[in-house]
């Protein structure tokens, strides 16, 4: 029977695009580091107690004064472990991943909403990012990128993005006809309609969006340490290869608290994003 050379083909496509674009991979590389070091030393000059105080604010904003107290109290246990400076890694990490997974899916998930044909072709390979293994991302950010941070930021964002570009699309989907109608009638232009109307109704759904992309985000700390990304997930892997089960806890539990701040945070913006959707 005819064998299929599709592991050939990939590896020379990989070869072809180092080959001709590696400099480029290079410059790339260069300037993502420059960039998280910058961020990193410039969070390692900000007190501890400050980088606490910013987020309880932000949580009372979101949430109220119980998410505030709970992410002082989350966040002072991470302190207390003296894990903050592996925590500032994760978060960095976790920023940056979100950011670029931001900046890319939702004007791919615009362009998904407003076009059928764009929907179909994407749909395929949002399926494809969403079910390949996770593992499988590493080789080619390796290949890439080297070890380090950059190779983490590469696998994470291919893992994380299709959430925000699925609801994005799914948002602007559902904003009501009769709505749309209502702009058309009034003569609204293509982009009037989506800043105007389309956009702030489906809000809500995106912001949903980019809370399921930190989440899948922090769910690849643990993995993204395998290829050189520093932060709280590469103690977890020392815990594991060293078997000490408590090292490999207290680095858990930091990871744990991180992400229901931030999930906590993101809710609270999706809960008063609806809010004022309903008082307008």
């Amino acid at each position: 029977m005819y064998h299929l050379p599709l592991g050939l083909w990939v590896n020379n496509g990989v070869e072809w695009l180092l080959n001709h674009f590696g400099n480029v991979f290079d410059a790339f590389t260069k300037s993502v580091t420059n960039v998280t070091d910058l961020l990193r030393n410039g969070l390692g000059l900000v007190p501890w107690f400050v980088i606490i105080l910013i987020f309880a604010l932000l949580a009372w904003r979101a949430k109220g004064w119980r998410l505030a107290v709970g992410t002082t109290v989350g966040l002072f246990i991470i302190y207390n472990l003296e894990l903050w400076s592996p925590f500032l890694n994760t978060l960095i990490l976790v920023l940056i991943a979100s950011l670029v997974s931001l900046i890319i899916g939702i004007p791919l998930g615009i362009l998904a909403a407003r076009s059928d044909r764009f929907h179909k072709v994407l749909s395929p390979v949002l399926d494809f990012m969403q079910t390949m293994p996770s593992f499988v991302y590493l080789i080619p950010a390796l290949m890439f990128f080297n070890l380090g941070t950059v190779s983490a930021v590469f696998a994470t964002v291919i893992f994380s993005m299709p959430p925000v570009i699925r609801l994005t699309d799914l948002g602007i989907r559902q904003v009501p006809a009769d709505l749309t109608e209502v702009g058309e009638a009034f003569g609204s232009s293509s982009s009037q309609m989506l800043w105007k109307i389309q956009l702030p109704l489906a809000t809500p759904t995106i912001m949903a969006g980019i809370n399921q992309t930190m989440m899948l985000s922090l769910s690849m700390v643990v993995i993204s340490a395998m290829i050189g990304a520093q932060g709280l997930g590469a103690g977890v892997l020392a815990g594991i290869s060293q078997m000490d089960i408590g090292k490999g806890f207290e680095y858990g539990l930091s990871v744990v608290i991180l992400a229901m701040i931030l999930d906590r945070l993101s809710q609270g913006v999706i809960r008063n994003s609806r809010a004022a959707i309903k008082k307008s």
